[in-house]
């Protein structure tokens, strides 16, 4: 009785109903999804790679490879649309096999709208997990038939680890337990054998920042707040340039790595070209008001153009396409991470950031769902997330000093929850009030970078120099020495 059942199940000959099944599939489903892509295909493919679509995730053989030349093109970052892919399926000598042009229309034109194409992909990878499992079954039900004299427990156990392979599409599989103790333990014994002064993460560039943060760590959310014209920009884009071009040699703090990593720059307040102007200035030591103003000598022209060189080299890319949302961001982001192995992303900044759905429901709510967007974004990309983000007027209002809090983090207490590391920046010299003014005065450049808050490590403190002219954040040395000055505890910090 069991072999015509397994028969029947797998489709096959045992009876004249089993020759009539055909596995679980769904042919509208996988019609409006390459539909969806040929009308969106930047948006559709982002979401098919959020999902892990993969070509064999189709019934149907035709669609098995239109997904897979739509997804090639796309890799090689050319547009996909009807014209396009047929363009392409014509040079491959493919086009009349797949159905010819009239069936491309005809997908196009048989796809009702873009939007559903997060319930086709649903559809898809649902009928996609149930025909594997019939595979799987198949396979179980022919290692029962031939255990011959193998133990049963082992059939067992080979079928268990069958079934439970097919949820691997969905992402890599997650370490064991143990696995990742050998693996932290490793870590240790490195960094002891190395004897500290050793960063785990990507090194900022500063010698004091890298010592109090250990670099930005993969997986992280990393807030920089601040209120207007402090510099948060400046020192934001900074430390993209010293990841960039492999990290800042004078720091003398041990980064094990520094070979350049690829930066990417969501700038939603100024243009690209702005960004790059004041990179350039800043890297090649020149104000923007003497090019301006046409005083630059010979060897400001010189480093100009070494710095130029230089930047041309790094990878950064740059997206400041105006009105950005999260979900947007985070595709890109993606792309990104998929086309060039970023290892940073730069967001500047959070509170021109917005997410539909969430607007009638009030800042408040919509800021919370961003917050938490951009941490989930780290987390899946595994890399660091720095955002720049604008505090309230509370510093100004709470008392003379003018000094911020973490309360002080504008729209909502989430930025706070989510964020790893918190860094409060502020310049003493525009507060009189400042308990920092004094040194201000003596050294106008003085910068107070507070790490309020750090998950896994200490808080405090960092004195860093800033150049206005320039743009450009340096660390601050103790007068009459090389050491880098010291790091101060952070008043009402938390090191949760």
């Amino acid at each position: 009785m069991a072999r015509p059942a397994s028969r029947a199940a797998d489709g096959g000959g045992g009876s004249p109903a089993g020759a009539l099944r055909v596995p679980p599939n769904s042919s509208e489903a996988e019609t409006g999804l390459l539909g969806s892509v040929l009308l969106d295909a930047a948006r559709v493919l982002d979401l098919c790679a959020s999902k892990r679509i993969r070509p064999d995730c189709f019934y149907s053989p035709v669609h098995q490879r239109l997904f897979a030349v739509c997804a090639e093109m796309d890799q090689r970052q050319q547009p996909v649309d009807l014209l396009t892919l047929a363009a392409r399926l014509r040079d491959l000598g493919e086009l009349d096999a797949l159905g010819g042009d009239a069936y491309l229309q005809r997908l196009v034109d048989q796809t009702p709208t873009v939007e559903h194409a997060a319930y086709y992909i649903e559809v898809v990878l649902q009928k996609f997990v149930l025909r594997s499992l019939l595979d799987r079954v198949r396979q179980v039900a022919e290692d029962c038939y031939g255990a011959g004299d193998r133990d049963a427990m082992e059939v067992l156990g080979r079928a268990e680890q069958t079934v439970l392979e097919i949820g691997d599409f969905q992402g890599p599989a997650q370490a064991s337990w143990p696995q990742q103790v050998d693996t932290v333990s490793k870590e240790i014994g490195q960094l002891l054998a190395e004897g500290g002064n050793t960063l785990t993460g990507l090194s900022t560039g500063y010698r004091n920042l890298d010592k109090i943060l250990l670099g930005l760590q993969p997986s992280e959310m990393i807030i920089l707040a601040a209120r207007p014209s402090q510099g948060k920009t400046s020192l934001a884009m900074n430390i993209a340039e010293n990841v960039a071009c492999g990290g800042n040699p004078s720091t003398g703090y041990g980064p094990r790595d520094r070979r350049p990593r690829a930066v990417a720059v969501f700038s939603l307040e100024m243009s690209a070209e702005a960004l790059v102007r004041r990179m350039l200035c800043s890297r090649a030591g020149v104000g923007w008001q003497r090019i301006v103003e046409g005083f630059c000598d010979k060897d400001e022209q010189r480093r100009l153009v070494a710095a130029a060189r230089d930047l041309m080299e790094a990878r950064i890319h740059v997206d400041d396409t105006p009105g950005l949302d999260a979900p947007q961001l985070r595709a890109r982001a993606r792309r990104m991470k998929k086309m060039h192995d970023i290892g940073l992303v730069v967001v500047d900044y959070l509170q021109m950031l917005h997410y539909p759905g969430f607007e009638k429901e009030g800042r408040q709510r919509e800021t919370q769902a961003i917050s938490g967007t951009l941490k989930a974004m780290a987390k899946e990309l595994r890399i660091p997330v720095l955002v720049l983000s604008q505090l309230n007027r509370q510093p100004e209002l709470r008392d003379k000093s003018g000094v911020p809090k973490l309360s002080d983090l504008r729209d909502s207490g989430s930025i706070e929850q989510d964020a790893d590391v918190v860094m409060l920046l502020r310049r003493p010299i525009r507060n009189k009030g400042d308990p920092r003014y004094g040194d201000a005065e003596i050294n106008p450049g003085l910068s107070i970078v507070d790490v309020a808050k750090q998950r896994n490590g200490r808080v405090g403190e960092v004195e860093l120099h800033f150049d206005e002219q320039l743009t450009r954040f340096g660390d601050l040395r103790n007068e009459g020495t090389d050491a880098g000055a010291p790091i101060r505890p952070s008043e009402g910090g938390t090191d949760e």
